[in-house]
């Protein structure tokens, strides 16, 4: 039960925690972007094929997606505060092997650990602004930290690429582990698992469905039960695949595929190519807001009106870029950027459907399926862009070329295709099973 003294506004030791939080997410996302404007160096290093680079982003984003339903267990046990120091601990450890790393098998393990790491952040900063901020507060205070995070995206596209060339693969990398070992201490001397004024312990948070607001609770909701409700109700599928169509090629774009496409492919210099990155990190802020915005205002027209248009906005784009005579022009390119960049809020509309059809008390579960979603996607298309390099006899950096980038992003067409199918379906399933429009909750 929400204490008085949680009512009240958020002192500067609130806010300080939650700046410390924000600043930890900031650093996980550059650890988990670190390859995507280094992917060319990445291969050199490594000797490796397209098909095996894919695997360093497929394998970190497999170790995300499963260490989430673990990382909630451990948060309900033990709080925010261990967990994101040990997330920032396992990042650390993760870049210091990779700093040394010459052979696939020792990348992988790098990025495996930097996976399981980078899993443990986000959940913990949410619960930090679950526990720490007033209820009608924190619905703000998480889209903030997302937004916040990003700039975690433009670091390692810039910054961390500047620092490789002109220094070294193992200064580098070594770099941000000693940043992660830096958080890490700096994480656990100053994020509290709750405010002094609240007592209770092994506390769980979930969200009003009414609202949007994330509070604190107590649950004994047995998981496997709730997993199956939650995915019966044709509203979770709708999110799923929501979610599964929308940002998995802005994700596969930016965190490997994107700076080479646009620097072996589209002939970009290093510094264009990264500025284009930049700009989608830019896209997906400002059209986080509006989208948030619309996604209130017209609750029974997110399908219909956000989530397809964007998708089929990105297969355009793509179909333009993939069948333009020759490189595409700098302009076309940005469109194909603010595209991308649509996706990412674009899929958080997955979330107010979960919100909206889910009770508060397997309101996790049913966010876990949905965020399952996303990573699916992100992981097929990374290794479907791999192998079609390979397959084409252009696995190698030296023989890059556009013509085989385009078959390979070609590859991406069945995943909207088959996405945006079933989210129709589910849509209409949806509708049937609520009894209409004008019974959509608000």
């Amino acid at each position: 039960m929400t204490t008085p003294a949680l009512l009240r506004s958020p002192g500067w030791r609130t806010w300080l925690v939650w700046g410390v939080g924000v600043a930890a997410y900031v650093v996980a996302i550059v650890n988990r972007s670190s390859l995507s404007s280094v992917g060319v160096d990445a291969a050199v290093r490594f000797d490796a094929d397209a098909s095996t680079l894919s695997l360093f982003a497929v394998i970190q984003l497999a170790v995300y997606g499963g260490m989430q339903v673990p990382i909630g267990l451990l948060l309900d046990r033990w709080g925010a505060r261990p967990i994101i120091a040990i997330g920032m601990v396992l990042m650390a450890l993760g870049q210091a092997v990779m700093a040394s790393a010459d052979a696939v098998g020792i990348g992988i393990l790098a990025r495996v650990l930097i996976g399981a790491g980078d899993a443990a952040v986000f959940p913990s900063v949410l619960r930090v602004v679950a526990t720490w901020f007033p209820a009608q507060r924190s619905p703000v205070l998480v889209q903030l930290t997302g937004i916040v995070g990003q700039f975690g995206q433009i670091i390692a596209v810039i910054p961390l690429a500047a620092l490789l060339h002109a220094t070294s693969w193992s200064i580098t990398f070594g770099s941000l582990a000693g940043l992660g070992v830096l958080f890490a201490v700096l994480t656990f001397a100053i994020i509290r698992n709750r405010p002094p004024e609240r007592r209770d312990d092994a506390v769980d948070t979930t969200v009003d469905t009414s609202t949007g607001a994330i509070r604190v609770v107590r649950s004994s909701a047995d998981l496997r039960e709730g997993f199956r409700a939650s995915w019966q109700h044709p509203a979770t599928r709708l999110a799923f695949w929501s979610h599964f169509t929308t940002p998995f090629a802005g994700t596969a774009f930016v965190l490997l595929w994107g700076f080479p496409f646009l620097t072996r492919g589209e002939g970009l210099t290093p510094a264009v190519a990264s500025v284009m990155l930049t700009s989608f990190v830019v896209f997906s802020i400002l059209c986080g807001p509006v989208i948030g915005a619309l996604s209130s205002r017209h609750p029974t027209r997110r399908s219909r009106w956000l989530v397809l248009p964007i998708i089929g906005f990105q297969a355009l784009t793509w179909l333009v870029v993939i069948l333009w005579p020759g490189p595409a022009p700098i302009g076309v390119l940005l469109v194909l950027m603010f595209a991308l960049g649509a996706g990412g809020p674009g899929s958080m509309i997955a979330f107010d459907h979960a919100r909206t059809f889910n009770p508060s008390h397997r309101l996790s579960t049913a966010t876990g399926i949905v965020n399952g979603g996303g990573f699916l996607a992100a992981l097929i298309a990374i290794l479907f862009i791999g192998i079609a390099m390979d397959v084409q006899g252009a696995g190698t950096p030296d023989t890059y070329s556009l013509d085989a980038f385009r078959i390979a992003f070609l590859t991406q067409v069945p995943l909207w295709l088959v996405g945006a199918t079933a989210i129709v379906i589910e849509r209409r399933r949806t509708i049937r099973h609520i009894g209409g429009t004008q019974n959509y909750p608000r």
